[in-house]
């Protein structure tokens, strides 16, 4: 899934190549990626793009006209940018494609969903809060006002465990499985640590992190083409995927802990005392 530093290169290579252009086509392909009905999606058609925003994991596409266009790539959805995109209009079907927009210039770019579980969602509204994922998004951890006293607010109450709370998007917005995966490596702590139980030397630690890991994965990401953007992720990857790889700090192996439909990677030296954490849903460590 696309998160925070991903999103936020997306952004910006859309805000060189869209604004200022005038959106003259919008083709859903697959119904069930449009999210709305009013305004409707042609409301969009004929509009300026005069900004692009990023809300958590939301791409947001401002118009000159009012309607934004909202984007959320979910787990399987990406974003191919096309100088010059297809004659004719697209052909309904199995395959990945779900929506294409199309510039005055014969520019776009097209929305694909791999698998069958189609979460990919287009809203067309007049303000970005009427998407309801957007609008019950917390903080954004890159904002310049998230320092380390809003981070210990926002767990000072989280009975959860650390990775469950930073990926919950009301929580704090943006980050996801793999990042969550990637911070508390660097912060040098369990997933399965209570969230509330930090104490003001941990919380620094993880605030650190979180700031850091997120941050230079912006900069790798920064100037990449949005088809490269994928593996440029996977590349600057320390534990998340990399399960039996030596841990890139320590050299112990990175192990997994799977879920029904997730699984996340930590590395035992760094992380937890190189005790392995059991590997079921309601994991804690081994005694």
């Amino acid at each position: 899934m696309p998160e925070l530093p991903e999103v936020e290169a997306l952004k910006d290579f859309l805000t060189e190549h869209l604004v200022g252009h005038e959106i003259v086509r919008v083709l859903p392909v697959a119904i069930s990626v449009l999210k709305t009905y009013d305004p409707p999606l042609a409301a969009v058609e004929g509009q300026e793009v005069v900004a692009v925003h990023r809300h958590g994991k939301f791409l947001d596409l401002e118009t000159a006209g009012g309607p934004h266009l909202v984007i959320h790539l979910a787990r399987a959805g990406w974003l191919h940018w096309k100088d010059r995109l297809p004659d004719g209009p697209p052909r309904p079907g199995k395959g990945p494609l779900a929506l294409r927009v199309a510039l005055e210039t014969g520019a776009g770019f097209d929305l694909t969903e791999a698998g069958t579980q189609k979460r990919l969602a287009v809203y067309v509204v007049r303000e970005p809060r009427e998407v309801p994922g957007v609008a019950r998004l917390g903080p954004d951890p890159l904002a310049d006002d998230f320092d380390e006293r809003r981070l210990a607010g926002l767990l000072a109450d989280e009975r959860r465990q650390l990775k469950g709370a930073l990926r919950d998007q009301s929580l704090i917005a943006g980050v996801g499985n793999a990042y969550s995966d990637e911070i508390l490596h660097a912060a040098k702590m369990s997933p399965f640590k209570r969230a509330a139980s930090l104490t003001p030397q941990e919380t620094a630690r993880l605030y650190a992190a979180l700031r850091g890991t997120l941050m230079e994965a912006v900069e790798r990401s920064r100037g990449v083409a949005a088809g490269r953007l994928k593996s440029e992720k996977k590349s600057g990857l320390r534990v998340h995927g990399r399960t039996g790889e030596p841990c890139p700090v320590c050299g112990d192996t990175i192990r997994e802990v799977s879920f029904s439909d997730s699984s996340l990677q930590y590395c035992p030296t760094c992380q937890t005392g190189g005790r392995p954490l059991a590997d079921r849903r309601l994991s804690r460590l081994l005694k």
